[in-house]
């Protein structure tokens, strides 16, 4: 699709309807359906401000953005490429679903239109939103988000792209090649970018893949826990980086039979798939009656990332049998309350604020600013099935939690070995 087709069709899409997301956001219902409502409505609000003005190139002009009180004085222009790569790659997989008549369906529609010209807009030098892909090294970490949702949603996403647009991203992906990572989960950032160019068919750097499949394993330190680095912080990075992101890389390294020194993908993808069901059972069981959890660690204000490896399996099908699908569901409905239920989650334009369950900028971390809060989209990614799965259809259960504290039997828990 050439780039004047391209715009021709955003501005026809804008006819088209949508959810009213505060409302439905504001009105949660015990149905399965309303579960669903709820939560492409909470998606909707959260995605309309980001898109509709960077599909206009207006994000940089109306985004204002709030910073950390302990910020490291970082250049601010960071956050643009924050909102719209982690936000993305939470929404990929809603966006990526078959057109329809239902109010859901227009919404998607257009908010997948708007996506795309989104992506024209970030790598066209002379558009206002041409994000900061030079300069700064925080560029590498959201890149990995920016092209995860690529990789999650490729016929939707990365297929209409005009050719030029489609050379301009894979040149800057591909120039980040400069920024060396810390031995952190920096290195699966890198991979991520080298895993896309892949799965497109372009040549990838197998290092920066290889090494940091092997550091990961490295750092596991059992029981479904993953340390960051050498030391072991007690926080979500597994949910928000490790986890997600070890197995979308070794999941296009088997299917493209890419090389791997003395190891095999395949069977680095089933361990990876066995410890990440694990971790989802300790997910699971932190979420209380109420639907909170625990505010541990660093980067608490990135709010309900913390349960993207459950999300990522609901809409993958490979929860573990030990999580039936209403139960999941059913918690994570809780959770989404418990932290969005307060309004000062955003501002009167829309925007995320810095917080955990609502506006508290003293959480803030030294890297962090409105735009890193995106990354809360990734517990949506179960939107990418549609309304009839059995993840939607099926009766709520109660959670471990819910079940535990009001008498009821429930799953005792043990350590496992692999």
């Amino acid at each position: 699709m050439q780039r004047r087709d391209f715009i021709g069709s955003l501005a026809a899409s804008a006819a088209l309807g949508g959810l009213s997301a505060p409302a439905l956001a504001a009105t949660p219902s015990a149905t399965t359906g309303g579960d669903r409502a709820y939560m492409a409505g909470l998606l909707q609000k959260m995605a309309e401000p980001v898109l509709s003005n960077m599909a206009r190139g207006e994000l940089k002009k109306n985004f204002k953005l709030e910073v950390s009180p302990s910020s490291d004085g970082r250049d601010n222009n960071v956050a643009y490429l924050e909102a719209f790569g982690r936000l993305i790659a939470g929404a990929a997989p809603w966006l990526a679903l078959p057109d329809d008549a239902s109010p859901e369906g227009k919404t998607r529609a257009r908010l997948r239109q708007m996506a795309l010209q989104s992506y024209v807009h970030s790598v066209d030098p002379k558009s206002p939103d041409y994000l900061t892909w030079r300069g700064h090294g925080q560029a590498l970490v959201d890149s990995a988000y920016f092209t995860n949702a690529l990789m999650r949603a490729p016929k939707a996403l990365w297929e209409p792209l005009d050719t030029t647009t489609k050379q301009r991203i894979v040149a800057e992906i591909k120039g980040l090649r400069r920024i060396e990572p810390p031995f952190i989960n920096w290195l699966l950032f890198a991979a991520m970018n080298e895993a896309w160019l892949l799965s497109i068919g372009e040549e990838a750097d197998p290092l920066r893949t290889n090494v940091a499949i092997r550091k990961v394993n490295e750092w596991y330190v059992g029981d479904g826990w993953i340390k960051d680095g050498e030391s072991f912080h007690f926080d979500y990075y597994s949910s928000f980086v490790m986890y997600p992101m070890l197995l979308e890389i070794l999941e296009v390294l088997e299917r493209h039979n890419a090389p791997f020194w003395n190891g095999k993908p395949a069977e680095l993808r089933a361990q990876a798939l066995k410890r990440t069901q694990r971790y989802c059972e300790h997910l699971e069981r932190f979420i209380s009656p109420q639907g909170t959890f625990p505010p541990i660690g660093r980067s608490l204000t990135y709010r309900s990332a913390a349960f993207q490896p459950l999300a990522l399996l609901a809409w993958r099908k490979q929860l573990p049998q030990t999580l039936p699908e209403g139960q999941v569901r059913a918690a994570m409905q809780a959770m989404h309350k418990a932290l969005y239920t307060a309004p000062d989650n955003f501002t009167r334009e829309g925007y995320l604020t810095i917080g955990f369950a609502g506006h508290q900028p003293e959480l803030g971390d030294w890297y962090s600013n409105s735009g890193s809060m995106y990354i809360a989209s990734a517990s949506f990614l179960a939107l990418g099935l549609p309304a009839d799965d059995s993840y939607w259809t099926s009766p709520a259960q109660d959670w471990t939690q819910k079940k535990a504290f009001s008498g009821a039997r429930f799953r005792k828990d043990y350590p496992v070995d692999y």
